[in-house]
């Protein structure tokens, strides 16, 4: 299973977006695709017509994973090993997610999620294309 980072969310809503054919490819691969409830409230935030949110609904097959007591404390670990960087507590959540339930996050922001990587985040960079 791969957790999806919001950027990767917002790439399925973009018309043309280069990303959607790894997507596709992981889909092909027989890769389920979750996204943790931050990163799927941080893409609700929009802008987005109801028909792109069903359509990426679709594709999770549903798969939004509640973020817990656990996951909180994890998310505010990472906060304080990272050095408590002004605007990474959503990071610190999406990553702690994805640590909670062992799986990979993809993203396309590596810079923003690699310093997670030596406490125990797997990390599935996603290049930018152009």
């Amino acid at each position: 299973m791969i957790h999806l980072d919001t950027n990767l969310l917002v790439d399925l809503a973009t018309a043309g977006s280069p990303h959607v054919a790894v997507i596709r490819q992981w889909l092909r691969d027989g890769e389920q695709l979750a996204v943790s409830a931050v990163a799927w409230s941080e893409f609700l935030n929009g802008p987005h017509s109801k028909q792109q949110k069903d359509a990426i609904h679709a594709v999770l097959e549903g798969r939004i994973v509640d973020f817990g007591e656990k996951a909180a404390e994890q998310a505010s670990r990472l906060f304080h090993y990272t050095g408590r960087r002004r605007g990474s507590h959503s990071d610190c959540m999406i990553a702690a997610a994805a640590m909670f339930c062992g799986v990979r996050v993809a993203t396309r922001n590596v810079k923003d999620f690699e310093r997670f990587v030596p406490h125990g985040l797997q990390l599935l960079p996603v290049e930018t294309l152009a």
